[in-house]
């Protein structure tokens, strides 16, 4: 069994008797506040779809937004927890996981989800994530 923890994070990449996945972590759990991400999209500001029939470009906007969904609650990408991936492909996974990694480090990933869906809300719309992280208690004002 692989145990990562860091202050307020434990991580196993695989319990006991369960197979070792490939980019996520089957268990994570944490002390301090729990925040919700709903699923974003690659809209930039304006809500414009950044990366029409680019999965990698349309990932890359996620995470952004995702980021900053995070920093809105106090929260960064090292807080996350868990991770549902809702894609019009699966072949579009790798793209997904390149912007992932971009930003989330090897040892530090979280649980995953990834379902592949008939369509999203809008037919130029690729990919959707959403995220749980929590905030450790040193850091929630």
């Amino acid at each position: 069994m692989t145990t990562t923890t860091n202050s307020h994070l434990t991580r196993i990449a695989a319990p006991e008797g369960v197979a070792a996945g490939t980019g996520y972590s089957h268990v994570v759990w944490g002390t301090g506040r729990f925040v919700a991400v709903s699923g974003q999209c690659a809209f930039d500001e304006k809500g414009q779809v950044v990366g029409e029939g680019d999965a990698a470009a349309q990932a890359r906007q996620v995470f952004e937004n995702l980021r900053r969904c995070l920093a809105a609650a106090g929260a960064t990408f090292d807080d996350v927890v868990k991770l549902t991936y809702f894609v019009t492909d699966v072949a579009d996974l790798p793209a997904v996981r390149g912007a992932r990694d971009a930003v989330i480090a090897a040892d530090r990933l979280p649980a995953s989800s990834a379902v592949q869906v008939a369509a999203l809300f809008r037919p130029e719309l690729l990919l959707e994530v959403e995220a749980f992280a929590i905030v450790p208690a040193e850091r929630i004002s």
